[in-house]
């Protein structure tokens, strides 16, 4: 399991076994409890699960494409590379989410009108107690090894099991408080915790994953980075103004990991001839400054007399 935890792929692997144990005991605890709140949590977990499993089919496709022993047939059908899948399913985690926690608002909101609901609460304190346990200690291992690898994938999956973790450790606090309130003045609470407790949960997480749903179709829209467009602005003025050129026109886009840039440089009519390795020169000293070079960087880097050509 160590082992796992020194790559993208292998956290994602963890994470998808782990939520997929915790979405199958809260399914049954939740139905076996009568609690819908339980039955949403373990829910949301299998959702994720699924979500992540996507995420670690992409990652690994983005992986291959950029190695020599990538799959030649899935490298000739998308030459152009997996990045751009990157954003799409991370949108797509993103919403499901948010629409999973809003229609489980709604139905809480249904059952507090009806008159809420009783529930087993011995198994289900038992529930939130084992499933929050897992949920925040996932969340640490992943945060502690995503420090190296910076993945958006495991930073979203980071939230999901802090979210989980969150919405068991709540559910384990109000299931206490009704145990304790049985036998009470307040046993007339009881019914109610279960719908309130689901409905306050969902008014928190909603908006969690609207940041990333936000910044992902940032991405697949392929808005300009305003910091990366800035950056490539001042190697070209320097190049521009040091080499005599007459201009330039630059192009920037980040699509998942991927940072696409495209580079032109506009030549004097009549500019002294050049070999191709001085061309290429002026191309390395360009990329050097601006830096990040591998496999996720897709620079292009042309020259023309004609600004038509840049446009």
């Amino acid at each position: 399991m160590l082992r796992q935890l020194h790559s993208e792929q292998g956290i994602l692997r963890i994470s998808i076994a782990g939520t997929l144990v915790v979405a199958v005991f809260g399914i049954i605890v939740g139905l076996q409890a009568g609690s819908d709140a339980i039955v949403f949590d373990a829910f949301y977990s299998l959702i994720d699960a699924i979500m992540s499993g996507l995420a670690l089919t992409v990652a690994i496709l983005i992986t291959r494409h950029t190695k020599e022993e990538g799959v030649r047939r899935l490298a000739e059908r998308f030459n152009m590379g997996f990045w751009h899948l990157e954003p799409m399913v991370l949108a797509l985690n993103g919403t499901l989410l948010c629409v999973v926690a809003l229609y489980a608002l709604v139905n809480s909101i249904i059952s507090v009108l009806e008159g809420g609901k009783t529930l087993e609460f011995g198994i289900a304190i038992l529930y939130a107690a084992v499933s929050a346990t897992v949920c925040f200690t996932l969340a640490l291992l992943e945060h502690h090894r995503n420090k190296e690898i910076r993945s958006d994938f495991v930073a979203l999956d980071i939230k999901g099991w802090i979210m989980a973790g969150s919405i068991s450790f709540a559910l384990l606090i109000a299931f206490a408080l009704a145990v304790l309130a049985q036998g009470t003045r307040y046993a007339w609470v009881a019914p109610y915790v279960d719908p309130v407790v689901l409905g306050t949960i969902c008014l928190i997480i909603i908006p969690v994953p609207l940041s990333t749903v936000r910044k992902a179709w940032s991405e697949i829209l392929m808005v300009t980075p305003t910091e990366l467009k800035v950056h490539v602005d001042t190697v070209a003025r320097r190049v521009v103004e040091e080499s005599g050129f007459s201009g330039y026109q630059t192009y920037v886009a980040k699509v998942g990991r991927a940072r696409q840039i495209e580079l032109y440089f506009i030549v004097p009519s009549g500019w002294p001839a050049m070999t191709l390795d001085e061309w290429d020169a002026i191309r390395d000293r360009v990329g050097q400054e601006i830096g990040d070079e591998g496999p996720d960087r897709w620079l292009t880097i042309s020259f023309t007399t004609d600004p038509e050509w840049s446009r």
